[in-house]
């Protein structure tokens, strides 16, 4: 969506810019003959009436709008920096929906008089069809506003911009669900790059035959959580494994966790819920690696949360990982819940983090990724490569349409 100019706060007073008006037609056409326009130039009825529920909304903002302007003049907010500064945000964040509902409402008024002027000067064919066309025009301005604001009346996801902790974890299968573990890692990490976001490895437990039984890596960049909070779920895969010496095809799961960044305010941890042990990391590394205890087993006495850390070189930063590993598992745990309070009435998954859904199936066979949530395919090769942004868009266009569903039930209106 393109973003309209907001308005500056020592503009409050001007009203807001409507479209450019449009030349009429007709004006110094004589009124004493009514003719209609001749059948091939009929104009088209208006086809877009905007739903009560979306004007109930749009002028309770404009409302909203011209109450905040009143009050942002007031002397007593003027001498109080923070309440003014407080107040223009909250009227900034309006703007562009106020003056996007004022230019919905001068089209609107402008495909009326055009219909008038249609009935009024259908006498010349030529006049008929500019005034047709203008209706058109008009119309088709109208749909694009209504969806518009359709759009901009919806609620932001507060987490979008965070960075995030994905967890990959080897489901059913044995072995071959630690290699597809493995294969999601690796399709999330060209995934990051593409978006040159940076990936680093928190902890890893590596499985016998390859792969992963359990992979947490930190994505860090713009915007990391709005794309890959889709991917939450159990995401299946049917092909022949490494491990199948008859050439069987055999279907195995892995796990994806997304959890976004938390700060130490927004989930407190009580030292008395942690039981923390060390250990030597073993396996290898540097001198220091084997001869001092710097790996860390941190338990969460009231969730049961248990993390292994021993990427780190000294016990110090593994135990800062464990408790940022920990923070984020409790924020996805509290997220999670109060979106499956919130919306306790939706059947799909997109955007709810439910882990326990089969999300996605990857089918070797038939070079072909079918997203359940969404009932389409994608090609394999291609997705496992890390072009997996159409899938992305089309879970954020599915949500956004499940939103604006929503939007429409909160005022009683249908949500067809």
């Amino acid at each position: 969506m393109n973003s309209l100019t907001m308005l500056s706060t020592a503009r409050i007073y001007t009203p807001l810019n409507h479209s450019p008006q449009r030349q009429r037609f007709g004006g110094s056409q004589s009124k004493r003959n009514v003719v209609f326009p001749s059948p091939s130039f009929r104009t088209p009825k208006l086809i877009c009436m905007a739903e009560p529920y979306l004007i109930t909304k749009l002028e309770s903002a404009e409302k909203t709008w011209k109450d905040l302007s009143v009050k942002l003049a007031d002397p007593e907010v003027v001498s109080n920096p923070s309440e003014y500064q407080k107040l223009a945000q909250s009227m900034a964040e309006l703007d562009e929906v106020v003056s996007t509902y004022r230019k919905f409402k001068d089209c609107e008024k402008q495909l009326e008089e055009s219909r008038a002027l249609a009935k009024e000067n259908g006498n010349d064919e030529e006049m008929a069809e500019m005034i047709a066309s203008e209706i058109k025009s008009l119309s088709n301005e109208l749909i694009e506003l209504e969806e518009k604001l359709k759009v901009l009346l919806l609620p932001s996801d507060p987490l979008d911009a965070r960075n995030i902790m994905l967890e990959v974890r080897a489901g059913a299968g044995g072995d071959e669900a630690g290699i597809w573990a493995g294969d999601l890692v690796r399709m999330y990490q060209k995934y990051s790059e593409q978006n040159s976001w940076k990936c680093t490895l928190i902890l890893s437990s590596e499985a016998e035959k390859g792969g992963f039984k359990t992979v947490v890596m930190e994505i860090k960049g713009n915007r990391v959580y709005s794309k890959l909070k889709y991917e939450s779920g159990v995401h299946r895969v049917q092909r022949v494994p490494q491990t199948e010496a008859q050439g069987r095809v055999h279907t195995s799961t892995a796990t994806v966790a997304i959890m976004p960044e938390a700060d130490e305010v927004e989930v407190v941890i009580d030292p008395k819920d942690i039981e923390l042990t060390t250990a030597r990391s073993g396996g290898a590394g540097g001198q220091n690696v084997n001869k001092v205890e710097t790996a860390i087993d941190l338990f969460h006495k009231p969730t049961g949360i248990r993390i292994f850390c021993t990427e780190e070189r000294t016990q110090l930063q593994n135990k800062t990982r464990a408790l940022q590993l920990l923070r984020a598992k409790l924020y996805e745990i509290k997220v999670r819940e109060q979106q499956e309070k919130i919306r306790t009435q939706r059947l799909s998954q997109v955007g709810t983090g439910a882990r326990a859904e089969k999300i996605r199936t990857y089918n070797y066979k038939d070079n072909r990724v079918t997203d359940h949530r969404l009932k389409m395919n994608f090609e394999l090769t291609s997705f496992l490569d890390g072009n997996i942004d159409n899938a992305v868009q089309s879970c954020a266009a599915m949500e956004q349409k499940e939103l604006l569903e929503e939007l429409a039930e909160s005022v009683g209106a249908p949500s067809g």
